[in-house]
């Protein structure tokens, strides 16, 4: 059996009650995630619809690795699963194979999520409610009045307030944003600089989905965009091929960030585990199993549009040059101050790769927290490996699952003639002061690949 270092095996979210001083050891920080908890609630109506499953799956898949003290799923959970993800039968079946828990029961003390539905009575714990329309999601306190609207759901959009609700739970229970919980919080995917989601933004019926598409890196980020992939209503038989890159093996903190990544998966090629997972959704796969930089070429025969996964500087720079006419990339904040935090940029843009990667950034010593220390003087660590786990990213899965709605939202508005953009730089705990800058490039002279939605 293979001994994995702190490094490698430290919950990235629990990384953040060290880094901030929260707590004082590693047990102490662990202790304290292990008291968080979740609710969720899917009444018989919304159990039968396939946007609200998308909610309930996406929320119970990322809740279980933030409350590690428990998700519970109380409602209709025999409802049959018409949600397109491989987890079983029934809503039921895949809620237990995502890590939630059914019960038949409300936790009265527990933050709760109510999946879609009309309002609920006023309540003093926190209860938020997932909305969405359109191309449009987000969530609410369970007891305003408030209908986006009728229609087609984008099913991202479901994703979306799914990842909402998780964050604000948890920016909830850790007590740092008063305001979480208590405000209506989303966004437009089909217009991103909307200042008010609440009102139609015009989008079109989904109509194309990308053919073919290149996925770099397979951790946090690239298992969030293979999740939103899956829930498309691609056509039968396989509808996309995706050619997945990286060359890392899973470990045990992939698990605490990487939506697809479960016990099983530890020490798998992460190619590998997530070729296995996109072959089950139906998808056709490629693997390349070697660093991603300058040096590598793309064939005219293969995928045009790439997604971008990585989080080192390197590879970003060489994205441009390696003969992809679109990428998207995002990034997330890694520290414990900023992990909230996403930038998405499309290319080729207005600057390079170069010029937007262009400066080693400088991350803050760490390890003179209490935590860290103490790893010293017990003599579990010396000062290399606290030095190799202070310098970790922090990370929370709802982050990457947001990033994700937004990046494969870009490749679909380039498919449906809507505006690209070139840069989105937001806080989640701010999300309604968010910065936009649309892509001025002409996106055409090449062709993405697509195929038709599925009815």
């Amino acid at each position: 059996m293979t001994a994995y270092s702190p490094a490698e095996s430290l919950h990235r979210l629990v990384k953040q009650a060290l880094d901030s001083g929260a707590a004082a050891s590693i047990e102490e920080a662990e202790a304290l995630f292990r008291r968080y908890r979740l609710s969720f609630v899917v009444e018989e109506g919304a159990a039968h619809h396939p946007a609200h499953q998308m909610a309930l799956l996406t929320g119970v898949a990322l809740a279980r690795r933030v409350f590690l003290g428990g998700v519970t799923v109380t409602g209709s959970l025999n409802a049959p699963l018409l949600a397109p993800l491989p987890f079983g039968d029934t809503l039921g079946a895949a809620v237990e194979a995502l890590g939630g828990h059914t019960d038949n029961t409300i936790e009265g003390e527990v933050p709760m999520v109510s999946i879609g539905g009309d309002p609920r009575s006023r309540s003093s714990g926190f209860h938020l409610r997932t909305v969405y329309a359109g191309w449009r999601g987000g969530v609410i306190p369970a007891h305003f009045e408030l209908k986006l609207g009728d229609g087609d759901v984008m099913p991202l959009a479901p994703m979306l307030a799914a990842g909402l609700a998780v964050s604000e739970a948890f920016f909830h229970i850790r007590g740092e944003t008063p305001v979480a919980g208590h405000r209506p919080i989303g966004l437009s995917l089909w217009r991103p600089d909307s200042v008010n989601w609440f009102e139609d933004d015009n989008a079109p019926s989904l109509q194309f989905l990308p053919s073919r598409l290149w996925v770099i890196g397979l951790g946090h980020l690239g298992q969030a965009y293979l999740w939103a992939l899956g829930l498309l209503p691609y056509p039968q038989p396989t509808g996309l091929e995706i050619v997945l890159q990286d060359v890392d093996l899973t470990t045990p903190s992939t698990e605490s960030t990487s939506i697809l990544t479960d016990g099983a998966l530890i020490g798998a090629k992460k190619t590998r585990a997530m070729a296995a997972w996109a072959e089950r959704r139906g998808f056709g796969t490629v693997i390349y199993e070697r660093l991603f930089d300058a040096s590598f070429k793309r064939q005219e025969s293969e995928p045009a549009v790439a997604l971008c996964g990585l989080d080192n500087a390197l590879g970003r720079r060489a994205l441009d040059l390696v003969g992809f006419p679109f990428v998207v990339e995002a990034g997330l904040g890694r520290g414990h101050r900023d992990f909230q935090t996403i930038r998405l940029h499309t290319l080729p843009g207005t600057r390079s790769a170069a010029e937007i990667w262009n400066r080693k950034v400088a991350y803050e010593d760490l390890t003179d927290r209490a935590a860290y220390r103490k790893l010293i003087s017990d003599g579990a660590l010396d000062r290399c490996g606290v030095t190799l786990l202070a310098g970790k990213a922090v990370g929370a899965p709802f982050v990457g699952s947001i990033a994700a709605c937004l990046a494969i939202s870009e490749v679909l508005r380039l498919l449906h003639g809507g505006t690209v953009s070139q840069l989105i730089d937001l806080d989640l705990q701010s999300l309604e002061h968010r910065t936009v800058v649309s892509q001025y490039r002409e996106m055409g002279g090449f062709n993405p690949g697509f195929v038709t939605a599925a009815t």
